[in-house]
């Protein structure tokens, strides 16, 4: 069950600093890599909506 929520939140967090450095999101073609990246680009626009 911890991994459920620990996976999301990493990958919010990924996100979110790719968006601090200005680094292009990472984006692996399995469905589990679509969902990571979605997660990603949550916490990307949630982190320019944040800072800006």
């Amino acid at each position: 069950m911890m991994e459920l929520m620990v996976g999301p939140v990493l990958a919010l967090a990924i996100g979110a600093g790719c968006r601090l450095l200005d680094i292009p999101l990472p984006a692996p073609p399995k469905l589990q890599g679509s969902l990571l990246v979605l997660a990603m680009t949550v916490g990307y626009l949630l982190g320019d909506h944040l800072l800006g």
